[in-house]
């Protein structure tokens, strides 16, 4: 059980055993060190470039490896491995992301990529448990789409808006209309906006098809607000300092 198992006997996934907390705890210590070492980071452009290119290297790596692995094991299949789930879009719009320095796809994939990969870390559709191939690679893949989008918050500096929460949900509710073509067409269950996943997942408290679609966007909402909040704070209080610099003078 110490070696990597790419196909064969597995153990199956299970929600909040000893390697899914392992896991949560291994991502949550790679976002510290990523916010302790954001000051040595700022510290030249070379230093900034290199990280960026890192974490392009590990998604694309990741995300290629996936590909590989479903060419090999034969599970290529259009009803169920394109990159059409949020997190593997947000994945992509990381890459270019960080690649370009996008302001514009930031204020979109911080709140999809955040939001999306947090609740998959914590409810993770996934059939197979540690050591197998996939499970090493769905939690490094979602764990990286954070780490870029806090890099660039903390590093680059960027900041979303409240307007960009409006943004992320014109972009979701286009993207979903997309995503329902496709699972008509290929038979998929793409978002899970055709039917619920046959796992446990958070939309098992949101009500039966197709109400939960309405909750998912009430929830995404929420969500989004919650991730803005902090910045929303920071922005009160350098304009509540910027009046007593102003008093003062």
């Amino acid at each position: 059980m110490g070696m990597l198992t790419l196909s064969g006997d597995y153990t199956r996934f299970t929600a909040f055993s000893l390697t899914h907390i392992v896991a949560l705890v291994a991502c949550a210590l790679l976002i510290l060190l990523l916010y302790v070492a954001k000051s040595w980071l700022q510290q030249g452009d070379r230093r900034r470039l290199f990280a960026r290119l890192t974490l392009v290297g590990i998604l694309g790596a990741a995300e290629a490896a996936l590909n590989v692995w479903y060419v090999r094991e034969d599970a290529f299949g259009l009803s169920d491995t394109l990159p059409l789930e949020l997190c593997s879009i947000s994945l992509y719009m990381c890459i270019l992301m960080l690649l370009f320095r996008s302001k514009r796809l930031f204020q979109i994939v911080y709140f999809t990529g955040i939001g999306g990969a947090m609740q998959a870390l914590l409810t993770p559709v996934l059939t197979y448990g540690f050591p197998h191939f996939r499970f090493l690679q769905f939690f490094l893949a979602h764990s990286f789409i954070i780490l870029a989008v806090l890099y660039m918050v903390w590093v680059e500096k960027f900041r979303p808006t409240l307007r960009s929460i409006g943004l992320t949900m014109i972009f979701l509710n286009l993207l979903l209309v997309i995503i329902l073509l496709v699972n008509k067409a290929t038979g998929g269950n793409y978002m899970f906006v055709s039917r619920k996943p046959d796992t446990a997942s958070v939309l098992d408290l949101l009500g039966p098809y197709p109400w939960y679609l309405l909750s998912m966007e009430g929830l995404a909402v929420v969500i989004f607000l919650l991730l803005y909040a902090p910045f929303h704070a920071g922005n009160r209080r350098e304009r509540r300092q910027l009046q007593l610099n102003k008093q003062g003078d």
